[in-house]
């Protein structure tokens, strides 16, 4: 594997462990990476419909920051306008590529996708701008490409 090759999940049970332990605040820090920031996304919005992202998210992730001895600051920690731009671009994922799937092949074929690339959002917002104290305190537009609907992305191939 290759660094830009991502971590995938076994089953559904490991996209779960981490959705829950975020949830719980229990989920070990080197568990909390790129990977498992979208595959709890995605979790919270086909599986947990009793939680709402946009508004509950900023405060889990604060919380489980805290608890395991990060900060959120102006430099670290939650980051407002990258967790929003996921979220939108999950569910938009999600509303044209859930067939029913166990939750893992859901996952795996996110990061899978050009969604699962780590600098994607450098291809919206530039650099500077994304990671403004701004940005990381409330929603910023991409200054690039907007972030539209899809935001060019393929849907998944099976």
């Amino acid at each position: 594997m290759t660094n830009d090759e991502p971590h995938l999940f076994p089953g559904d049970d490991a996209v779960r462990h981490v959705g829950e332990g975020l949830l719980a605040r229990t989920l070990p820090r080197s568990e909390w990476t790129h990977e498992a920031h979208l595959a709890a996304c995605l979790w919270l919005l086909r599986d947990r419909p009793d939680i709402h992202p946009e508004h509950q998210l900023p405060d889990i992730i604060s919380s489980y920051n805290a608890s395991v001895g990060g900060v959120n600051s102006d430099t670290e920690g939650y980051h407002e306008t990258i967790t929003q731009a996921y979220i939108r671009l999950v569910h938009d994922w999600l509303s044209r590529n859930d067939q029913g799937e166990p939750l893992a092949v859901l996952v795996n074929a996110l990061l899978r996708s050009p969604l699962g690339t780590r600098d994607l959002l450098l291809q919206h917002w530039s650099a500077e701008r994304l990671f403004s104290v701004a940005a990381r305190r409330s929603w910023i537009d991409p200054d690039l490409l907007p972030l539209s609907a899809g935001a060019g992305l393929p849907q998944r191939v099976s």
